[in-house]
């Protein structure tokens, strides 16, 4: 197993971890954690959260077509804070804990997101065969859902076909929030997908920037470095990265 270090301690108003977390759940489990979102007012050490419906890449995020699988994205002061909430009573906390767990390190942004507003803008270091995990968030212009889909499909179905994604999907909460989280079996195969000439992902990028899809957006790329549980039957990361506490 490779193992990479856990981020250092920063200032609190930067972001120093993001978890995302993915759990197959009925109906109600999945309503009461769209709507118990945890709040950062309420949670110690929590400093952003988006309780999501999941989709599977390439289909509609918007309206989900049905509850069942679902996600949080969160960002966190340290991961003590993250084991804090996982051991608590929240009603979020106890759902999502059967489901799969990663722990991301922040390497660059693209763009800006309110809601994380530390994320590093200069790139930091990764090396071309560690895994990275990619994070696309939007707050949707509803006008523009058609072309957003439009655009998006041809890429998600590019991932899909690469051998180089470890696992993805999408992520959404209505009415405007939209989501992307994927992992990758190496930064230099992510950035081939992300940025190679003649590839869909790029025309979406192109795409956007002529006429953006979203009020806001951020492309944020991370270094998985802890993980725990199982996303489709299987941790994707196994091997290469610690195993989170459970």
């Amino acid at each position: 197993m490779r193992g990479f270090a856990r981020p250092r301690a920063l200032p609190w108003r930067e972001v120093v971890i993001v978890s995302v977390h993915i759990a197959d759940l009925g109906p109600r489990k999945a309503v009461e954690v769209l709507l118990r979102q945890p709040r950062p007012a309420g949670v110690p050490g929590l400093t952003y959260a988006e309780t999501t419906a999941n989709a599977p890449l390439g289909e509609p995020l918007l309206p989900p077509r049905g509850l069942g699988p679902i996600g949080m994205i969160a960002a966190w002061e340290n991961d003590e804070a993250l084991e804090r909430f996982s051991r608590s009573p929240h009603p979020v906390a106890r759902h999502l804990a059967p489901g799969y767990e990663v722990r991301l390190e922040p390497l660059r942004v693209s763009g800006a997101w309110a809601g994380m507003p530390g994320l590093p803008v200069r790139a930091l270091p990764v090396d071309d065969d560690e895994p990275v995990g990619i994070l696309t968030l939007g707050r949707l212009r509803l006008l523009r859902t058609g072309a957003f889909r439009r655009s998006a499909g041809p890429a998600e179905a590019a991932a899909l076909a690469s051998p180089a994604l470890l696992a993805g999907t999408g992520l959404a909460r209505p009415p405007r929030f939209v989501a992307t989280f994927t992992l990758w079996r190496s930064a230099a195969a992510m950035r081939e997908f992300a940025y190679g000439r003649g590839i869909p992902h790029q025309a979406a990028i192109d795409a956007d920037r002529a006429r953006p899809f979203h009020h806001e957006s951020a492309f944020v790329r991370f270094r998985p470095y802890a993980s725990q549980g199982a996303w489709d039957g299987r941790d994707p990361l196994e091997g290469t990265v610690k195993r989170a506490p459970a």
